[in-house]
């Protein structure tokens, strides 16, 4: 079992910027490709950015491409994205969610919600114009 916690969300204006972070239980975290997904209101859950478990390969949404970067520390079982520029319509719920992966899929970005194992609560974020 993974427990996953994130933190950081919270009411900025446009043109602000947010660090989510995302805490990971467990003692393999090394072996988790990462993900991070919103819910905005009356959507279904999207796909924002992720990265394989070496953080060699990351992937982004298109809607989020030049604006926010994903990270991840292993040493601190934590994975962060970098909102820049935000805007009223990147207003949603942040996941955080893990995959855990093997050495033949360790290279990949999973970008696909049903793709994960384990999710976390999620962190509000408010964009306001």
């Amino acid at each position: 079992q993974v427990q996953l916690v994130e933190s950081g969300g919270g009411l900025v204006q446009a043109g602000d910027s947010l660090r989510l972070s995302c805490a990971a239980s467990g003692r393999t975290f090394n072996n988790y490709a990462m993900g991070w997904f919103r819910q905005r209101p009356g959507k279904e859950r999207e796909f924002v950015a992720a990265h394989s478990r070496s953080g060699g390969r990351i992937r982004y949404a298109d809607s989020v491409k030049g604006r926010f970067t994903t990270s991840r520390d292993n040493a601190q079982n934590t994975v962060y994205l970098e909102m820049n520029s935000l805007k009223p319509e990147d207003t949603a719920v942040y996941y955080c969610a893990v995959k855990v992966t093997t050495f033949t899929t360790r290279t990949y970005a999973y970008t696909g919600k049903n793709d994960y194992d384990y999710w976390g609560r999620g962190t509000q974020v408010t964009v306001s114009a």
